[in-house]
């Protein structure tokens, strides 16, 4: 490892930049990478938050639905569902 590379990377003990801290993805950022429909989430959510309504993101929405079960995510949610009722 280089010495630059040693440095990028902060020890345990170091204190870290808040950049550090917000360039990490949270627990809500994990769970959507592990969707594979991260791309068209973000696309959905920017389109919201330009138009403030849902009816005009009619494209993003089908793109994240198609997206979705592509992944097989209706599989992976109904299985941690029918955990919770037992």
């Amino acid at each position: 490892m280089t010495d630059k590379q040693e440095k990028a990377t902060p020890k345990a003990d170091e204190p870290r930049s808040v950049a550090d801290v917000e360039d990490e993805p949270d627990a809500w950022e994990e769970r959507i990478n592990r969707t594979g429909c991260a791309a068209e989430n973000a696309k959905l959510t920017d389109c919201w938050h330009e138009t403030k309504d849902w009816r005009q993101c009619s494209a993003e929405m089908l793109a994240f639905q198609k997206c979705w079960k592509q992944n097989h995510n209706d599989d992976r949610t109904d299985m941690k569902d029918a955990d919770k009722e037992s």
